[in-house]
């Protein structure tokens, strides 16, 4: 089954307000959405770029994370883990949705998402 697409890509950050003024005033993104000091989610001409705050960002991570939507994410688990691919972890976001975070073969952290039914 394919990725439905590329949700976003995301750096994590230990000081939000430092990297909203650089983000915002600096480079002149505009906030799409934010979560108080855990995340801001920007539109970036049409694509989407966020910034977490160290809770939101996977251990062990660096650098930047893309996070791949997908249609059913307990189906790419199992395919993931029968092709012996490294599952590090996995996140319930209620009303948003669930992230799956795996390794890929050259270290790199990525997220695979998806959406929660809309009700």
């Amino acid at each position: 089954m394919p990725v439905k697409k590329l949700q976003n890509v995301y750096v994590g950050t230990a000081d939000m307000a430092a990297s909203r003024h650089f983000y915002e005033a600096v480079l002149g993104l505009v906030p799409r959405f934010a979560d108080g000091e855990r995340w801001v989610q920007y539109d970036a001409g049409g694509a989407n770029f966020a910034v977490g705050s160290v809770e939101e960002y996977p251990h062990g991570a660096a650098g930047a994370v893309a996070v791949f939507e997908v249609p059913d994410l307990d189906e790419r688990r199992a395919s993931l883990a029968q092709a012996g691919m490294r599952i590090v972890g996995s996140r319930d976001m209620g009303s948003h949705g669930r992230t799956l975070t795996v390794v890929d073969p050259a270290g790199n952290y990525l997220q695979l998402f998806e959406r929660a039914p809309a009700r």
